[in-house]
């Protein structure tokens, strides 16, 4: 559904609109490492929650084909603030070409209120 569309069937203004950044970080950090990086986020107020999950990753890589664990991380953050944190991933990442994807997304008013007080 385009931006405009479900901005009119939800009655909700652009940076009302959640959004979920993802992206992974090598099994090589340890918690707290992973724990520090997470906290970096929300220290800089640019994502209500950091999600960390445990997970691998099969790719192909300098024409290899490569397993690895990883930790896998979902961020929730609003339309305005999506773009300043891409960039602070980019910033700070450990990896040449990053895992960094986003989308808007459907959430309750109250979960959508929430993020944005963030």
């Amino acid at each position: 559904m385009p931006q405009a569309i479900l901005e009119t069937h939800l009655a909700l203004p652009m940076d009302d609109t959640v959004f979920i950044v993802q992206t992974t970080l090598s099994k090589d950090l340890n918690d707290a490492e992973v724990g520090f990086w997470a906290q970096s986020i929300i220290d800089s107020n640019l994502a209500a929650c950091v999600q960390i999950n445990e997970s691998r990753s099969v790719y192909r890589w300098d024409e290899e084909i490569t397993s690895e664990s990883e930790w896998s991380i979902q961020l929730k953050t609003t339309k305005s603030k999506v773009k300043k944190l891409i960039q602070k991933i980019k910033l700070e990442h450990p990896y040449d070409v990053p895992e960094i994807l986003f989308w808007a997304v459907e959430s309750t008013n109250e979960y959508s209120n929430w993020v944005k007080g963030e």
